[in-house]
This record gives C-alpha cells, structure tokens and sequence, in this order.
C-alpha cells in the first residue's frame, strides 16, 4: 500500500527490514521534485538489539533563500528505531545505538561531503524528553524541530506537552522526534558525550538503588580507606548497579573510556568534587553547559544563525489533541 500510493505521488522510497527476520523495519521517503539522492547507506546493528537505520545522502533542488542565489542545500537524513526499554539493562544498548548512529554520522560526513552538511534524525526513539538518548542528542547540539516549532524547553514542565503514540503497556508518550542539526552547530567531541550519556544513567541507576549522594560514593569508594575512588572501585560499582557483567552491559574498554571523563584531574583516583561534578550533577547541567559554550564559540549573531542550515517554522500533530498531551480514545 505505501509502496504504491507514495510512488505513484513522486516519491522515491527505500525500504530495510531489520536483521535476525524480524517482521518490521523501515521506510523512508523522499519527494523527487524537492530533493535529488545523491547517496544511500544501510547500517545493520546486530550486536544492538536487531535494530537498523537508513541514511539518505540527499540535495534540495529548490535554493535555500532567494538571498543566497542558486545556492542548493546538503541533507542527511537518518531514519531508525531504538529498542524499546523494556528493563533498565537496555538503556546502555539504547545509547549504544544512538552512539553508533553519529558515529557513522562522523565518517560518512568526513568522506562524502566537502562541508559539513544539514543532519535530519528521525523515527521512533522509544525514549521521552526525559531519558538519556535525549539528553545524549541534546548535547551533541540536535534539536527536536517540534519542541523548537513551539517554543519548548528541555525542562520536566514541556516533558508531556505532546504525545506521539500509545506503547504496547498502554503508556501514552513522546518518542518520535524529528531532530535538527544545522552546520552551524558546534558539537562536544562525540566520545565526551557518550561518557556523559552514560554518567548520566550511572546516576540514574544509583538512585535507583534508593542511593543519596554519599550513599553512592561510598558505594564508588567501597575498596578505598579515605574519600578517593580508585579504578577497581569503579568497575565494582558498575557491575553492582547492572552496567557492566551481561550481555548488553559496557565493555572493558568503554568502562576505561567513562573512567578517563570521570578523573577530571588525570591522577588516577576520583575524589568527592570529581564525583559530583561529573557522576551526580552531571545530567542537570551537561545540556546548558553545552548550549552556553557553544554560544560563545559561535560568536554569531540571530541573523547569521538564521542564513545557515535550516530553520523550524511550524511543526503539527494530527490528531490535533495529541498536542495537548492526551491521544483519542481517552
């Protein structure tokens, strides 16, 4: 059925099924009268979950801005579906997959483009606002168009402003986000935000465990006799809240890498500052710290941000009272 309505209305189309002979997959779609694919990749993450992703190399055939002149406009486009979190364990392969996607990002845009080029995410993220693949995209500077549309924060108050689908448990949520990345951007060395990801659900999972703040460092610090974490700590904490010792836990060498962002300071232990700044503070400020740093790197002004990349004039639901956070049948 979509294959042949969206053709015979001017779309190209580019279908991928996931691995292992799951029953779903992806579908992604493009107006041939607005954008010429110039190249098209398949990513296949079989240690990840069975999931897979699109990407779509593609160029707009009309100019950005009568200003610019015949000037035409780069897009990569992503499409994908992240496993569903189905139990806490799953949230390290959540962010695993999100990670894997920008990395390709990386190579792909460093190969194939000769400038940094406008990236559109999109699909199911089977994550809200508030989960940490969201906070990870955040702090790689991607805006969720919808939110940027209507003015919302990242703030718990716009958490539920809008919701995009009824999950199998019944839950109504957010999760499918178009995310915006312009060239403008500037963006936190990926492997840093992927350590802060995952600081982050290490946060998550201490308080969990009913942990208050000294509670866990004293978890942390458990082979330690005075206020200093060491490595072997660090790795039996891990282990102990479910990051680290299954299948889809960390590995040694990603335990290493956390360990690196973790000791600010390079001297082999984590003291009680290091702790909070980069272990239990660190989910709250990580997005603003960005934005901030990034703003004074730019150096830009409205108008100059505006004449680069893209910009989110309006953005819709339908049903329209999925805007309002509530979904039709209630």
């Amino acid at each position: 059925m979509y294959l042949t309505q969206l053709k015979s209305a001017g779309y190209v189309n580019f279908k991928l099924a996931r691995t292992n002979n799951r029953g779903d997959g992806l579908l992604t779609s493009v107006h041939q009268d607005y954008f010429k694919v110039i190249n098209h990749r398949e990513l296949l993450f079989n240690d990840f979950g069975d999931r897979v992703a699109q990407l779509l190399h593609v160029l707009s055939l009309v100019p950005l801005s009568q200003n610019l002149g015949d000037l035409h406009q780069e897009i990569i486009i992503v499409n994908t579906h992240l496993l569903f979190p189905h139990d806490s364990s799953l949230s390290v392969t959540r962010i695993h997959e999100a990670y894997k996607i920008l990395m390709y990002l990386e190579r792909y845009q460093r190969d194939n483009t000769s400038s940094p080029a406008t990236v559109i995410l999109c699909g199911d993220w089977n994550g809200s606002k508030r989960g940490h693949v969201y906070k990870f995209l955040r702090s790689q500077g991607f805006e969720s168009s919808y939110d940027v549309a209507h003015n919302y924060s990242d703030s718990d108050d716009d958490a539920h402003k809008w919701v995009s689908h009824r999950n199998h448990r019944g839950n109504i949520c957010g999760v499918d986000f178009i995310w915006l990345l312009n060239p403008d951007k500037i963006r936190n060395p990926l492997k840093n935000s992927w350590a802060d990801a995952v600081l982050g659900l290490v946060k998550y999972q201490l308080q969990k465990a009913l942990l208050d703040k000294r509670g866990a460092f004293a978890l942390f610090k458990v082979d330690s006799h005075g206020d200093l974490v060491t490595y072997s700590g660090f790795y039996e904490a891990l282990r102990q809240i479910n990051l680290i010792g299954h299948p889809y836990g960390l590995s040694p060498e990603e335990v290493k890498d956390l360990w690196k962002q973790a000791d600010v300071d390079g001297n082999g232990v984590i003291d009680y500052d290091e702790f909070q700044h980069k272990i239990w503070n660190l989910s709250k400020h990580m997005i603003e710290e960005f934005r901030q740093e990034s703003e004074r790197k730019l150096g830009l002004d409205k108008l100059e941000k505006e004449a680069i990349g893209l910009k989110v004039e309006n953005a819709v639901f339908y049903p329209r009272c999925v805007e309002e956070g509530t979904w039709p049948e209630d």
